[in-house]
C-alpha cells in the first residue's frame, strides 16, 4: 500500500514537471514582438510605446532587446526559465548572439535580465544586477511596471551601444577609434565615483535609500557622449525619431550562455 502511494506521487510528480516543460514556455510570437505581455499587466499604450522604443533599437544596433510578462515559471527557477526562453525563441542575432531577455514573472514576482554571449561584456552580471535592484525592483514593487521596464532599458540601450559601436570602429579603421576608450573610461569612472557617493547620500534618483548610480544624470551625460550623441535619446521611451521602416521582423536565432541578473519585488 505504501509503495503503491509512493509510485502515485512520483508518477504525478513526473507527470506535472513534464507538463512545464512541455506547455508552459510561450510559443514564439506570431507576427513577431519584442513586447510580449501574456500577463496583461500592461496597458496596450504601454506595450505599443515599449515596442517602438525597442524596435528602433534593434533597427538602428541589430541588437535585440525582449520584454516578456508571464504568471508564473512553474518549477522553474526564473534564470533557468529566462534562458531556455531565450534560446527557443532565438533572441538576436545568430552571429553575434546579441541579444537580452527581461522576463517578469508578475505572480511569482520575480525578474531576470539574461543577457546573450555577444552581450555578457557589455552588461555584465554585476551590472546587470544594478539595473533589476535599482530600477526594476522599486518600480514594480510600487505598482509602476512600464516605468520600472522604460527606465531598464533606457540604462541596457546605454551600456551595449558603447560594445557595439566600438567593434564597427575597428572593423571599419582596422584600429580603435582614438576618442571613444576615453569616453568610456569616463563614463565607467563616473559611475563608480557615483556609486561611492550614493552610499553615503540617499538622495538619488535612482535607488533612493538603496543607494546606486543617478539614473537621469548618467543617462544624460551618456547622450552627450561621443557617438551616442543624437542617438540614444530617439530610443527613450518609445518617442521620437524611429529610424528604419516597418514592422518587427523576427527573432535572428541567438543563443544564451548563461548571463545575467534577477531579484524580486
Amino acid at each position: 500500500m505504501i509503495i503503491r502511494q509512493l509510485l502515485s506521487l512520483i508518477f504525478i510528480t513526473v507527470f506535472s514537471i513534464s507538463g512545464w516543460a512541455q506547455g508552459d514556455f510561450p510559443e514564439k510570437p506570431n507576427p513577431p514582438r519584442l513586447v510580449n505581455d501574456f500577463s496583461e499587466t500592461l496597458s496596450e499604450q504601454q506595450e505599443r510605446q515599449l515596442e517602438n522604443k525597442l524596435l528602433a533599437y534593434n533597427d538602428s544596433t541589430s541588437s535585440q532587446v525582449s520584454i516578456v510578462l508571464i504568471n508564473s515559471v512553474g518549477p522553474y527557477a526564473i534564470s533557468d526559465y529566462a534562458f531556455q526562453l531565450g534560446d527557443k525563441w532565438g533572441i538576436g542575432r545568430k552571429d553575434k548572439d546579441n541579444g537580452i531577455l527581461i522576463l517578469a514573472a508578475m505572480k511569482d514576482r520575480e525578474v531576470f535580465i539574461a543577457t546573450g554571449y555577444g552581450m555578457e561584456g557589455a552588461i555584465p552580471d554585476a551590472l546587470a544586477k544594478r539595473i533589476v535592484e535599482q530600477l526594476i525592483v522599486p518600480n514594480f514593487r510600487s505598482g509602476d511596471y512600464y516605468t520600472g521596464l522604460d527606465q531598464a532599458t533606457d540604462m541596457i540601450f546605454m551600456l551595449a551601444s558603447g560594445e557595439y559601436q566600438a567593434a564597427e570602429q575597428l572593423s571599419e579603421n582596422g584600429r580603435p577609434s582614438g576618442t571613444f576608450p576615453f569616453i568610456l573610461i569616463f563614463i565607467v569612472g563616473f559611475i563608480i565615483l557615483s556609486l561611492i557617493k550614493n552610499r553615503k547620500d540617499n538622495n538619488n534618483h535612482m535607488g533612493g535609500k538603496h543607494g546606486g548610480v543617478d539614473f537621469f544624470t548618467t543617462m544624460m551625460l551618456a547622450s552627450m557622449l561621443g557617438g551616442n550623441r543624437g542617438r540614444f535619446g530617439d530610443f527613450s521611451s518609445g518617442k521620437g525619431g524611429f529610424g528604419g521602416g516597418g514592422g518587427f521582423g523576427g527573432f535572428g536565432g541567438g543563443s544564451f550562455g548563461g548571463g545575467g541578473a534577477g531579484g524580486s519585488w
